[in-house]
């Protein structure tokens, strides 16, 4: 497969870039294969095909946290295939950066799938702990840099800011370099909330606001009665200008096929 002309991917990343409306968010159901590619990219309210690390690593027979460039770029090469077949704009979870390989990373992104943008966390994938926020806003830099020279100027970045999601921070802190981050050039900030912890609407809207509704949110089922699910109505009504799933479509289809299994081996 062969990426897309620079011309194409210039006005793909503008386009992609155009999607992210506060209030009126972008919504993408992360793929993980080039079934779920075609699937989700032929529905009618599908305007981009994004991955998800996680999604990705699993199905590929490893982990998010041994998931290698090599082996997301290879495992996405028929995805990247869907989505210029559809036409559709690319934005690829590239973990953390892959520490000093960042440039090559996103080169590789953009010269080998025709990606037009990126997930970047501020993480460091083998053992969870935070980078300095100066690296982490330098690597945004360094990301668009490539990005540019390689003629897409309009190159997307979703820096996640972990700083909740790890408990290394408060939610404020997150905002806090979610701020840095976009100034930095980064288009929207993801913050991921911590597992055991409910979303709660005045957090959300903290965020939002905080962010000026750059924001990339992830709705989430209530884990007890007595809290409430977050849909992507709920996030879209709350100012939010993109929204994801992450590897949520990957586990459907994993409790779907053991459902089905187990039919079959049902005496």
């Amino acid at each position: 497969m062969s990426a897309p002309s620079t011309t194409t991917l210039a006005a793909r990343a503008r386009e992609f870039k155009a999607f992210h409306a506060p209030g009126s968010p972008l919504r993408l159901a992360n793929v993980y294969d080039a079934t779920s590619a075609r699937i989700i990219g032929s529905l009618p309210g599908c305007r981009a095909l994004a991955s998800a690390s996680h999604a990705v690593a699993e199905a590929s027979g490893t982990t998010d946290e041994h998931l290698t460039l090599e082996q997301n770029l290879t495992h996405l090469a028929p995805v990247a295939a869907v989505a210029h077949e559809l036409g559709l704009p690319l934005t690829i979870d590239l973990q953390d950066g892959y520490g000093e390989r960042l440039e090559e990373a996103v080169c590789r992104a953009i010269t080998e799938l025709g990606a037009v943008g990126i997930n970047l966390e501020d993480s460091r994938h083998e053992d969870g702990s935070m980078m300095d926020e100066d690296e982490a806003v330098e690597r945004i830099r360094r990301s668009l840099q490539v990005a540019a020279d390689l003629g897409v100027p309009d190159f997307v970045v979703n820096a996640r800011s972990d700083t909740f999601l790890m408990k290394a921070g408060s939610l404020d802190e997150s905002i806090r370099r979610g701020r840095k981050y976009l100034e930095a050039g980064a288009t929207t900030v993801y913050v991921i909330w911590p597992f055991d912890q409910e979303m709660l609407a005045e957090d959300v809207k903290k965020v939002v606001g905080g962010l000026d509704g750059m924001v990339n949110i992830l709705p989430r089922k209530a884990s007890t009665v007595q809290s409430r699910d977050f849909t992507p109505v709920d996030v879209a009504q709350l100012g939010a200008a993109r929204i994801s799933v992450g590897p949520l479509l990957y586990r459907a289809m994993r409790e779907a096929l053991t459902d089905v299994a187990n039919e079959v081996f049902t005496e």
